[in-house]
């Protein structure tokens, strides 16, 4: 006796099955792009509520992509190509070394230790009126001498904010794009 077993529908299941991979590409990077988005606004959110002299140049600098690396690996980037979006994250010189700062593991900057000079015409604030920092003359040109600035972070505080949502956002992204495949 020879029994005869028909499955339906198993074309349509190996059909979906196969475009698995694709589909889960497409989800991460989907929500790994809101997740960077979600950084990126909560890190201009940070800046915008802590700066008193701005010309809103460090905010609208700040950047997100989400990209494959070297490894195959999806990667979520959020950063600013303004110099100074480091000086604020870190803080600079002693100022900067002694400010207590929550840091990444593996990030350990090193801070230079000797005062510096900022020529006061290549600056449009007055930096002792504002910050405090004395103006000396030498030979005729004026200065403003510093020690440093101690940190302000405001990107790492704001990933550290978003990561507790991270598994709902990927969750949601898997689900969604799963119900578009019945």
């Amino acid at each position: 006796m020879i029994l005869g077993i028909e499955i339906k529908g198993l074309d349509r299941l190996k059909s979906k099955l196969s475009t698995l991979p694709k589909v889960l590409d497409e989800v991460v990077n989907s929500a790994t792009y809101e997740i960077t988005e979600l950084v990126r606004s909560a890190a201009e959110l940070r800046l915008s509520s802590s700066m008193k002299y701005s010309s809103g140049e460090l905010i609208g600098s700040l950047k997100s992509e989400v990209v494959e690396n070297a490894e195959g690996k999806i990667v979520g980037r959020v950063w600013s190509d303004k110099a100074h979006a480091i000086y604020r994250e870190f803080g600079t010189g002693p100022n900067g070394q002694a400010s207590s700062k929550d840091l990444p593991e593996g990030v350990n900057p090193v801070y230079t230790q000797t005062r510096w000079f900022i020529p006061a015409e290549e600056v449009g604030i007055d930096l002792n009126e504002i910050y405090g920092m004395p103006k000396i003359a030498i030979q005729g040109k004026e200065f403003y001498i510093t020690s440093g600035q101690p940190a302000r972070p405001f990107l790492y505080p704001s990933l550290k904010e978003i990561l507790p949502q991270m598994p709902e956002i990927y969750k949601e992204h898997v689900q969604k794009k799963l119900r578009e495949l019945k």
